[in-house]
């Protein structure tokens, strides 16, 4: 499980492991050798592999030449293009000595880089590391945008050595001069920048290389933050016992939908059905169960009061009603922001009398003044429209029982905090984390990058960028998603977690088997989950 670093934690790491007695050089050797490999994984059967390294003064340029060391040992031509003078550095000779080349920018008789990059089929950024900060100035900015446009125009394949050069690690911020890289071999952890906007349509697929970190230095252990790969997912999956009958997996209730958002409940209902709950059970209003029932026959049905299509206020009792072996329950989906569907909330969240039972009760100051409680409702995953419906409750926080999942866009996380959508996107991991602490439930801030964070602290990014999920409907299976899981058990944020992880990659499986983002369709990354649950 990678975990995902500030620019300040990563050099803490490093310091630590070097008071232990894993020096830097230690540390450089690791990361060149598993550069290297990662290199040779990747594009070892290009039809003759050649690689070109850009080497910066840092060290990041001493992991390149490292790699490319390691490279030429290994029956790899490969160049080392010195874009800083490094002085008599061992390395550089090292990259000789294996039978590579060495090229110095400032050489008058050195061959164009734009010629190199041609003869290349990889090209390795090794020019700058994370203590840049865009904007970048001459010469490297110049000759980072002069490899850009040959790297492009020629097709080859970039790696990015721990960060493509000119990202700002910490805030994703990006230089114009970028190369925008196939692949991003970082260092020991995942830096903050590289999942966060635009950063992370820059530094493609993202491996991380172990650099020998001993496991048990105090900034391990004080971080929070992680980036979830498969085995992390694959360790959280509910198991399937032979012996398991559909109670074993839960009963995920999926209040959604309207006249004029009809499949939303359908979508959901289906993804809940496909993580694995034994049992869905659609909550919609009546006039839609004749088009839904012949479309999920596998689900079972509540139905609704109605006002002219749309959830009534007094469907909240009927609901109640109907939850008795429910182990989680989704709002939302489709739901539109009709008065009557909002007086639903409101009843459905009614805080239970102060002597009543009390399910996820976010306490107060027992000295204080009332405040609002959880009404007792089975775990609670809150979606789309659902989320806009809250605000109008007041307090409405401690109404749900804690920790609920909320699945919200940039557009509803506007509605919900008063912030604009731009502030939220400049500042996607904090606005989630301050969030998910301050209202005492998980946050699931959708979008390129998606961010889960927890009320005690914990965060996950997800660092998928795909146009697939660009399309109505793949929130209504992402939110269906997560309700399934909650009701196989997992906890919130666990739940969120894997599926979230599932969702996008579910994307790519479609994008990869449709044959083109554009074309795919909500139900498209619907269809995918069962493979890329099958590939785990």
């Amino acid at each position: 499980m990678p975990a995902l670093v500030t620019v300040d934690e990563m050099r803490a790491l490093e310091r630590e492991a070097d008071a232990r007695g894993w020096s830097y050089a230690d540390m450089m050797e690791a990361a060149g050798a598993g550069l290297a490999e990662q290199v040779q994984r990747l594009y070892g059967l290009l039809p003759g592999p050649k690689a070109l390294g850009l080497v910066g003064r840092g060290n990041n340029g001493g992991d390149t030449l490292v790699a490319l060391a390691h490279l030429a040992q290994a029956g790899w031509p490969v160049t080392a293009y010195l874009a800083r003078p490094r002085g008599d550095d061992p390395l550089v000779e090292r990259v000789r000595a294996a039978g590579g080349r060495v090229v110095a920018a400032d050489d008058p008789h050195a061959p164009p880089l734009e010629e190199l990059i041609a003869a290349h089929p990889v090209l390795l950024d090794g020019v700058l590391g994370t203590g840049a900060r865009p904007p970048l100035r001459p010469p490297i900015a110049d000759l980072l945008a002069r490899a850009r446009a040959a790297a492009q125009a020629h097709r080859v394949r970039v790696v990015a050595v721990d960060v493509p050069s000119g990202i700002d690690c910490d805030t994703g911020a990006a230089a114009p001069e970028v190369i925008p890289a196939h692949d991003t071999v970082t260092m020991a952890a995942v830096k903050v920048g590289l999942v966060q906007p635009p950063a992370l349509t820059l530094a493609g697929d993202i491996h991380v290389v172990d650099i020998g970190l001993p496991p048990d230095l105090p900034t391990w252990a004080r971080l929070r933050r992680e980036v979830p790969d498969a085995a992390r997912v694959a360790g959280l999956l509910p198991p399937r016992p032979r012996d398991a009958h559909k109670g074993t997996f839960g009963t995920a209730v999926v209040a959604a939908g309207s006249v004029n958002f009809t499949g939303a409940a359908l979508l959901a209902g289906e993804a809940a059905y496909r993580v694995g709950a034994g049992l869905v059970t659609l909550a919609v209003p009546y006039p839609l169960h004749a088009a839904l029932a012949a479309a999920l026959p596998e689900a079972t049905w509540i139905l609704l009061p109605d006002e002219l299509g749309v959830i009534a206020g007094r469907a909240a009792e009927v609901l109640r009603e109907n939850l008795e072996r429910a182990t989680a329950l989704l709002l939302g989906p489709g739901f539109g922001q009709e008065d009557p569907t909002a007086d639903f909330m409101a009843r459905l969240l009614e805080a239970e009398p102060p002597t009543a039972a009390r399910i996820g009760f976010v306490p107060g100051d027992a000295q204080g003044p009332a405040k609002a409680q959880a009404a007792a409702l089975p775990p609670l995953v809150v979606d789309a429209d659902g989320l806009k419906l809250l605000t109008r409750i007041p307090d409405w926080p401690r109404r749900l029982p804690a920790p609920a999942v909320l699945t919200p866009h940039p557009g509803e996380m506007a509605v919900l905090t008063g912030e604009t959508v731009a502030a939220i996107q400049a500042h996607r991991l904090h606005t989630a984390e301050t969030y998910a602490q301050r209202w005492g439930h998980v946050v699931v801030l959708k979008g390129a990058g998606t961010v889960i964070a927890a009320p005690d602290g914990r965060t996950a990014v997800v660092p998928v960028a795909t146009p697939a999920l660009a399309r109505a409907g793949t929130g209504d299976v992402l939110a269906g998603a997560i309700a399934g899981l909650r009701a196989q058990g997992l906890p919130a944020y666990e739940a969120a977690l894997v599926g979230v992880w599932l969702h996008a990659h579910a994307g790519l499986e479609a994008a990869t088997r449709v044959g083109h983002p554009a074309a795919v369709l909500a139900g498209d990354v619907l269809a995918s989950l069962a493979e890329v649950l099958a590939e785990l």
